[in-house]
């Protein structure tokens, strides 16, 4: 059961990354004409109306309960601030950029695991997570001619989208995730329509509106299908599927605006990319070790799951 359960987790976060890079797409392209503010705003409501139909249709709405927890606001107001960080800097980044800077997203988990809920990390692991951090270095390239100051702002939106994940993994399996959902889109809609009392509205026109719904559909779809995957596999062994969304944004990138990665850009995610994967195969060695079965137990990254300390 445990085996099905990971590959339909696997399964899950592959289709969450290309869902989600076309929804990222999708808001570029309008970003070129559209505030931030009005984006959030209009997205956001497209999103709530199709979640809000589904729940109708289906009468998901009772089985809402529990939406009033600590840890479900905590959530919400977390996955907000990550789409007020992010989505500006992927709006001034090349998309394979910014996809790259978000692929820390593991590794931060695993820092804030061990920072903030005790969580022990051996040094193994914190060596991965600097190296993974300098590859961000890399791509932000501080001090160099390509330095741009929205790679920074990324990662503070990745540091928001750490604390989602590591907060999804606490909450209780009895609470809803469209529920979630319903909530975390009326934040993001509260937050778009907040910026747009100090932005000029600008009246979309009918291409904008149809990338919009669309944006609306591939976000509802990557936020279902990661929550999806979080509560039902083991992160240690699904979470490296992540990185196939990199392929995903150099190619889109390519395609829609002849965005080719540099050197340092594709030095950088690699390092990303190899670090991150060493955390998880890290992980998994240490939950195979039977002489650290009666070892002091630990809470892997985002996962909730207990697991022996080296």
């Amino acid at each position: 059961m445990l085996l099905q359960d990971n590959g339909r987790a696997a399964v899950a976060v592959m289709l969450s990354m290309l869902v989600g890079i076309v929804n990222d797409t999708c808001v570029k392209l309008v970003a070129s004409r559209l505030p931030l503010g009005e984006i959030m705003f209009l997205r956001g409501i497209l999103a709530l109306a199709l979640v809000f139909a589904y729940c109708m249709a289906t009468g998901a709405f009772r089985h809402f309960s529990g939406l009033r927890h600590r840890l479900v606001i905590v959530r919400v107001a977390a996955e907000v601030g990550a789409a007020l960080l992010y989505l500006p800097a992927l709006f001034r980044l090349p998309l394979a950029n910014a996809t790259a800077i978000l692929q820390s997203l593991p590794l931060m988990v695993t820092a804030g695991a061990a920072l903030f809920l005790g969580a022990p990390v051996g040094w193994r692991r914190w060596l991965a997570i600097a190296l993974g951090f300098t590859g961000v270095l890399i791509i932000a390239r501080p001090g160099l001619e390509g330095f741009n100051i929205w790679a920074l702002v990324a990662l503070a939106g990745v540091a928001c989208a750490a604390l989602r994940d590591l907060v999804t993994r606490s909450l209780p399996a009895g609470i809803s995730s469209f529920g979630i959902t319903v909530l975390t889109l009326v934040g993001i809609c509260a937050a778009g329509l907040g910026l747009t009392s100090v932005e000029d509205w600008v009246m979309p026109t009918r291409r904008e509106l149809v990338l919009l719904l669309a944006a609306a559909v591939f976000f509802n779809g990557a936020f279902l299908l990661m929550i999806f995957a979080m509560r039902t596999g083991e992160i240690a062994v699904v979470a490296p599927f992540r990185y196939s969304i990199i392929v995903w944004a150099i190619g889109l990138g390519f395609v829609v605006w002849g965005e080719v990665p540099d050197a340092f850009t594709l030095l950088g995610a690699a390092v990303i990319v190899a670090t991150g994967i060493y955390s998880f195969l890290r992980e998994r060695k240490l939950a195979r070790r039977p002489d650290l079965a009666s070892g002091p137990t630990r809470i892997l990254p985002a996962s909730g799951q207990h697991q022996p300390e080296a």
